[in-house]
């Protein structure tokens, strides 16, 4: 019996030897291997009637929004990978056995099409998969960066300050996150995280330094107001809030962190901009709104609260 491909003239290299009913019996095998895998493994874990020693509710800890973003994105790359990778020929293969079963004259246009359906998926896939690797890279390096500056703030602790990260907060449009929320004798401060991988700038900037002139943070490469605008929203935010939860009325001090930049700054404006590595002084030195013991206890509490939500 002449297979579909010879029967239709199409070049040998085309020619499908495999029963179609093969393919899908094992799409069939794999589905149903992981459907009757997965229900045995949970009939035997309900059998035991394990479960945890406490219903575990732990602190957030520095970036644990992207942390949690990097994990999946982990969960999800063999997704990316081996889906880019098979989709385009599923599909072209797809394309190419509606083909065959044309007229003769128009076995050739068929083919034709299963061959840029295929480069089209393709192209669309590795897009797809490039944008993912390229998100879960700047997740990662923001993760990293908001570990870093966690590490800088440590040291606070032992003046009696309290640290929370990655606060949950609620906006207009949709929620968000603070990176780093500081209480203690001179007052509550956020610091917003922000990185930027170094690059080529332009002539006569330093590709190393980052200036601040009050307004603008002044890049080897542009000009911009980036991070700025959004840690004022969020010390609004935080004032409005602390004043809800516990009636206490205190000016938020608001702190952009910038790991890896030696930071100039020109003024001293609404928001201070530093190395990560000078943090404590600017919190304990800077503005200070004096908080009594019974106050710091107040908010870090109501914060305590908001944070305790990791479970996994």
């Amino acid at each position: 019996m002449l297979s579909i491909a010879r029967r239709a003239n199409v070049p040998l290299m085309l020619e499908a030897r495999v029963p179609v009913w093969a393919f899908y019996a094992f799409v069939a095998y794999l589905v149903a291997f992981m459907l009757v895998a997965g229900l045995l493994y949970i009939w035997r874990t309900a059998r035991r009637k394990e479960r945890p020693p406490e219903k575990f509710k732990l602190l957030r800890g520095p970036g644990e929004t992207l942390r949690r973003r990097v994990q999946k994105a982990d969960e999800n790359l063999s997704l990316y990978v081996f889906g880019g990778a098979f989709a385009p020929l599923i599909i072209a293969w797809l394309v190419l056995l509606l083909a065959v079963r044309l007229p003769k004259q128009l076995v050739s246009a068929g083919a034709l099409v299963a061959i840029i359906t295929f480069i089209a998926c393709l192209i669309i896939s590795t897009t797809l998969l490039f944008a993912f690797l390229r998100r879960r890279r700047n997740d990662f390096i923001g993760y990293l960066g908001e570990r870093s500056v966690a590490e800088h703030l440590e040291p606070l602790i032992a003046r009696g300050y309290r640290i929370f990260h990655d606060v949950p907060a609620e906006g207009r449009d949709k929620n968000f996150n603070l990176d780093h929320v500081v209480i203690g004798p001179t007052g509550t401060a956020i610091v917003e995280t922000k990185i930027r991988r170094k690059k080529k700038g332009r002539e006569g900037y330093e590709e190393h330094v980052v200036t601040y002139d009050g307004q603008r943070l002044i890049w080897p490469w542009n000009d911009e107001t980036w991070g700025l605008d959004q840690v004022r929203a969020e010390i609004d935010w935080l004032r409005k809030w602390i004043d809800q939860r516990t009636g206490i009325k205190t000016d938020v001090k608001a702190i952009l962190a910038i790991p890896g930049w030696y930071v100039k700054e020109r003024v001293l404006g609404s928001v201070r901009v530093a190395n990560p590595k000078i943090l404590p002084n600017i919190i304990t030195q800077w503005n200070p709104q004096p908080l009594t013991h019974e106050q710091v206890d107040l908010i870090s509490r109501q914060l305590d609260d908001r944070c305790r939500d990791v479970e996994d």
